[in-house]
C-alpha cells in the first residue's frame, strides 16, 4: 500500500467502525434542526410574515450552516477523504464563531424584549438558557478542533455538541404546543420556567444516548468523550434551573444588558 493513503486508511480505521452510524446521526441532527424551526421560522419567512432582528436572521443561517456541514463533514470522514474534511474544518470554525456570537447577541435582543413586555424576572431567568448552550457548544467544539487528529474523540464531542444546541429546535414544538392549548399566538407567550427547558434537553439527551449505545454494542463499552461531554451537558441542565434564579445570574443578566 502506497504510504500516501496510510494516513486515511489509519483515519477511517480509528473510526471503530462507525462510519455509516455517524452520518445517520448526523442527518437526524439535522433533521431535527430543520424540523424544529419549520413552523416558527422557516415557514413564516418563505411567507414573508416572519419579524425578526437581522441578527436572528444570522444566526438562524449560520446554524442551518452548522447542521448541514456537519452532515457534510461525517460522510466525508466515513468515506475517509481526509484532507477535505480537515479544508472545511476551517470553515466549520469560522461557522461555530459566528453561531456562537449572533446567538449571545440575539439573546441579549430577547432579553431586553422579554423585560420591555413586562415578564422581566421570566426574561431574565430564560436568558441562562441561550447564553450557557453557546458556551457549551463552543468549549466543547474547542475541544473536538484540538483533537482533530484522534478521531474517535473529534467525532463524538461534535456530536454532543451539535446535539445540545438542538434543544432550541425541539422547545419550538413545546411552544407551539403550549400557544394550542391556550388558544394564544406562540409569539404572546410568557417565558416558560426554567424546568420547562428539561423536556426539550431530555431529548437532545436520548440523541447522545443512542449514540452511548451503540458504542457499547461495537465497542463493549462508552467511549470517554461521551460520558464526560454528555455528562457535563446533563450537568448544566440540570443546574441552570435554581442557577437562572439566583443573584449571580440576575448581575450577569445586568452585564449583558449593556450590550443591547
Amino acid at each position: 500500500m502506497a504510504a500516501s493513503t496510510l494516513p486515511l486508511v489509519d483515519f477511517v480505521d480509528r473510526l471503530d467502525g462507525s462510519g455509516p452510524f455517524m452520518v445517520r446521526m448526523a442527518w437526524a441532527c439535522a433533521a431535527i434542526a430543520v424540523l424544529g424551526f419549520l413552523p416558527t421560522y422557516w415557514a413564516p419567512l418563505a411567507r414573508g410574515s416572519l419579524v425578526a432582528s437581522p441578527m436572528v436572521h444570522f444566526h438562524g443561517l449560520s446554524a442551518t450552516a452548522w447542521v448541514l456541514l456537519f452532515v457534510v463533514q461525517a460522510t466525508l470522514a466515513a468515506r475517509g477523504r481526509l484532507e477535505r474534511h480537515r479544508a472545511l474544518g476551517l470553515a466549520g470554525i469560522a461557522i461555530a464563531t459566528a453561531m456562537v456570537l449572533s446567538g449571545w447577541l440575539a439573546a441579549v435582543g430577547s432579553l431586553e424584549a422579554g423585560i420591555a413586555r413586562g415578564f422581566e424576572d421570566r426574561a431574565r431567568a430564560f436568558a441562562i438558557l441561550p447564553f450557557t448552550l453557546m458556551l457549551f457548544f463552543a468549549i466543547v467544539v474547542a475541544a473536538a478542533v484540538a483533537n482533530a487528529r484522534r478521531p474517535d474523540i473529534h467525532f463524538r464531542l461534535m456530536l454532543v455538541a451539535t446535539a445540545a444546541v438542538l434543544a432550541p429546535a425541539i422547545a419550538r414544538w413545546v411552544i407551539l404546543g403550549a400557544a394550542a392549548v391556550r388558544g394564544v399566538p406562540a409569539d404572546l407567550l410568557v417565558p416558560p420556567p426554567m424546568i420547562v427547558t428539561l423536556v426539550p434537553a431530555l431529548v437532545t439527551d436520548l440523541l447522545i444516548a443512542v449514540a452511548i449505545v451503540h458504542d457499547i454494542r461495537r465497542r463493549g463499552r462508552p467511549h470517554p468523550a461521551y460520558l464526560v461531554a454528555g455528562g457535563a451537558l446533563v450537568l448544566l441542565q440540570v443546574a441552570r434551573v435554581p442557577a437562572s434564579s439566583s443573584d449571580v445570574w440576575h448581575a450577569v443578566t445586568d452585564w449583558l444588558l449593556r450590550f443591547a
